[in-house]
């Protein structure tokens, strides 16, 4: 590995079977495009089965044998999830499930259960998917966090936003949640001897499609900005370290080495003091327990 992870450091992945969330465009896709070509089936949990399908055609059209599938799921309805995660119970075991679905900054907008949309999606609809299915899990479970996490804070006085909504501190409560579960997640694994992980990761600063709710004047810049930031296939590359580096371990958090971990190969992150607080991650634990429904008995 040249002083950081890229595509090119993924190993064969012949025999090996990933869930990619949110698997039809950005990382997501750029992820599963990259594991087909090493050999992996992979299975595309999306909400939308006409993207999936488009995408899955895209990835057959460069590679031929790829090995793909579809999974509904929708992470802003904890029902849906449930139905989802009994497929995935009634199918082949997993070697690794990659949380990369995610939404970013959007107006406001309550999921089916009327939890705030980031926080909902974010971390609930991952938390009770994850929660469900862990058990058939049998390598490591990835968790995708931001840099953004380095400003959040957890609030749970006001989670469906009745009396304020500000659309990025969301999103970065959001981001800390998901360090959080990741964190307190390895630790119960680890806890109940399973040899399953769970490791976190962040793309940097990645031009996807995440970024269509930018306000006007900043999403028209984004591609004068294009030099300095990851594309999607670049911003991948910590997720796909996390899901098939050689020496990642339980609990690390992985990102872009460049300046301000924005851009560049991936290698070791930096997480907050907050988001590493053994105290915060319990708690978390327990109302995510409260607010989904789902306990993953861990």
């Amino acid at each position: 590995m040249r002083n950081g992870f890229t595509a090119d450091d993924v190993p064969t992945q012949t025999g090996r079977r990933f869930i990619v969330t949110g698997a039809n465009a950005g990382i997501g896709f750029e992820v599963t495009k990259v594991l087909v070509a090493r050999g992996a089936h992979v299975v595309l949990a999306c909400r939308d089965a006409n993207r999936a399908e488009a995408a899955m055609q895209r990835i057959a059209d460069e590679f031929p044998a790829a090995d793909l599938s579809f999974l509904p799921l929708d992470l802003a309805d904890i029902d849906q999830v449930r139905d989802a995660a009994q497929a995935v119970l009634a199918a082949p075991r997993l070697d690794v499930l990659v949380n990369n679905a995610g939404v970013m900054i959007p107006p406001k907008t309550l999921t089916k259960q009327g939890y705030e949309l980031q926080f909902g999606v974010n971390h609930l609809g991952t938390f009770a998917f994850t929660g469900l299915v862990h058990g058939h899990v049998d390598d490591r479970i990835v968790v995708t966090g931001s840099i953004a996490h380095k400003g959040g804070t957890m609030d749970y006085s006001d989670l469906v936003a009745s009396r304020s909504y500000h659309n990025w501190q969301r999103y970065q409560m959001s981001k800390l949640a998901n360090l959080l579960f990741m964190v307190e997640l390895d630790r119960r694994l680890s806890t109940a001897g399973r040899a399953t992980q769970a490791i976190g990761c962040h793309p940097g600063v990645a031009l996807t499609e995440l970024t269509r709710h930018l306000p006007f004047p900043l999403r028209n810049m984004t591609p004068l900005a294009t030099p300095f930031f990851n594309s999607a296939a670049h911003g991948a590359w910590p997720t796909l370290q996390a899901a098939t580096g050689a020496n990642v371990q339980g609990g690390d958090y992985l990102g872009p080495q460049g300046l301000g971990e924005i851009s560049g190969r991936s290698g070791p992150a930096r997480a907050t003091r907050a988001a590493r607080d053994p105290k915060l991650a319990r708690e978390l634990w327990r109302r995510s327990i409260e607010l989904t429904g789902v306990d993953p008995g861990l």
